[in-house]
């Protein structure tokens, strides 16, 4: 049983539960350099991997399911609420009963191929292939400076951990593209050669468009090579994130 007793908060009016709210909005995130993670799940995933939160608030109810994670913890940041508390500062339909504050953390690219979002504004699909590129070693990221938000709680909740498992760059841009020495290879739903022709470098910038206009023309005439799945005429193009998916899949087993 746990013999250390978490803390309670039962009013949405305390001053962490009102923090919490605000970190649910983007400039807020910004100005505290903070996000939110509303996943059990994740959450564990992330401490077994010795990530550590700055808070956790948690409901009755989810301490009582996971006692065998929870047993073993004695930490004074966690705090025990209740479910209207948890709707009152929760960004999901329906409140998971789990929140933990994370602090944002940069961190460097490793030696390996970079893929570049540009333009990307559905952040579930971003969050999809954050997930995508960290199953096939994917490791670096760069996140367009026109694409949806990082940390916004639709693409964290895509993303599961790899969130915290990518070296993932904000804000870039195009004069980052002009920077690297990286061949560029553009995704394209129509032109350039079949993704089963390429025969890529061992570190190249992969770059994927906006999920309505594709890559942008001032980013395609970077590239060495536009390239593009091949698909049945029936189909027009493919959701961004099942393509990046398809891509990182074959160009890893080469």
């Amino acid at each position: 049983m746990q013999n250390f007793q978490f803390k309670k908060i039962e009013s949405p009016e305390n001053p962490r539960i009102k923090n919490l709210k605000k970190l649910g909005q983007k400039k807020f995130r910004k100005i505290e350099n903070k996000f939110l993670v509303e996943n059990f799940t994740t959450i564990k995933d992330a401490f077994d991997a010795g990530i550590q939160w700055e808070e956790l608030f948690i409901t009755g109810e989810i301490l009582n399911k996971n006692k065998d994670f929870f047993d073993s913890i004695q930490d004074e940041n966690i705090f025990l609420i209740n479910e209207r508390t948890n709707s009152h500062f929760s960004n999901l339909d329906t409140p998971s009963g789990i929140c933990a504050i994370y602090a944002k953390e940069k961190r460097s690219h490793d030696k390996g191929p970079v893929v570049f979002l540009d333009n990307i504004k559905d952040p579930g699909n971003i969050g999809t292939i954050l997930r995508s590129a960290l199953a096939f070693g994917y490791k670096n990221i760069v996140i367009g400076n026109t694409c949806a938000e990082l940390y916004n709680p639709k693409t964290i909740q895509a993303s599961k951990d790899a969130i915290f498992k990518l070296n993932i760059y904000e804000n870039g841009d195009i004069s980052w593209l002009k920077k690297t020495n990286l061949p560029i290879y553009a995704t394209s739903s129509h032109k350039g050669i079949s993704l089963k022709r390429l025969t890529p470098e061992k570190s190249y910038c992969l770059v994927f468009g906006s999920e309505t206009f594709g890559v942008r023309p001032e980013i395609l005439s970077l590239a060495e090579k536009n390239i593009k799945i091949e698909m049945k005429n029936e189909m027009e193009s493919l959701n961004v994130a099942i393509s990046a998916s398809i891509i990182f899949y074959e160009l890893s087993e080469r």
